[in-house]
């Protein structure tokens, strides 16, 4: 072994201490010591005789570290696909528009009173008392135009083809 391999061989225990405490992970540490003592090796011709190697290994250890966290930082993270898989996909939504718009359309086509019941029932989630003290009508005609507005819906969806109305209370 050369006299570089020889005084390369005694700081290598001092490079691994320092590569394990920076990354505080064995395996990456030494990646990290292997490639710095790749290059130290493959430039070993640059290396001035009589400076200090310590120094001159921790540098490009130290440089080798730099290089190594900006290429990580200037590529996206990898991701296992199937970890985000269920996010990629996301179901057509053509066939919910085509119904909400048949729906609108049903409900638009409904005589003003029983669209103002049929809205702030199914809609605004009112209960059938509220939706009278705020219409000013008894109880007993909201569940009426109610009723009369769902029937419609659910005739008018029928002709044409489209949804069925679910009971909604």
């Amino acid at each position: 072994m050369s006299k570089f391999g020889v005084d390369l061989e005694v700081h290598i225990a001092s490079l691994r201490r320092y590569a394990r405490a920076l990354l505080r992970n064995g395996a990456d540490a030494e990646d990290l010591v292997q490639e710095a003592l790749t290059r130290a090796v493959a430039r070993a011709d640059s290396f001035q005789a009589g400076t200090n190697l310590r120094a001159w290994l921790f540098t490009i250890l130290h440089n080798v570290h730099v290089n190594q966290v900006r290429s990580k930082a200037a590529r996206p993270q990898e991701v296992d696909v199937a970890d985000v898989e269920s996010k990629l996909v996301t179901p057509a939504r053509q066939e919910e528009r085509v119904e909400l718009r048949e729906m609108m359309r049903a409900v638009d086509e409904l005589p003003e009173e029983q669209r103002k019941v049929l809205l702030l029932v199914a809609l605004e989630g009112l209960k059938y008392d509220e939706v009278a003290d705020t219409l000013g009508v008894p109880i007993g005609t909201v569940m009426s135009r109610l009723s009369r507005a769902r029937e419609a819906v659910r005739a008018k969806l029928a002709n044409e083809g489209g949804v069925t109305l679910r009971r909604v209370k």
